[in-house]
């Protein structure tokens, strides 16, 4: 029941690339850029992306959201 950027959780570790069309990504870069709302974020190249040196001014932000992950809402 669960699909998107943090997997399937069905422990079929195959399908986590799994994108809102159904098709399954091979690449960490495809699977992102399926995700990407209406062009709002610049697409993704084929090199990973460096958050932490690339963006350090919003660490404390991602801190806060990914807070949301560690949180009761997923244990």
């Amino acid at each position: 029941q669960v699909r998107g950027l943090c997997g399937t959780y069905n422990w079929n570790q195959q399908d986590e690339f799994t994108t809102p069309a159904g098709d399954v990504e091979t690449s960490v870069t495809a699977f992102a850029n399926k995700y990407r709302a209406s062009g709002d974020c610049p697409a993704l190249g084929p090199f990973p992306l460096e958050p932490c040196s690339a963006f350090a001014g919003r660490r404390e932000l991602a801190e806060a959201a990914c807070a949301v992950l560690h949180g009761p809402a997923f244990q």
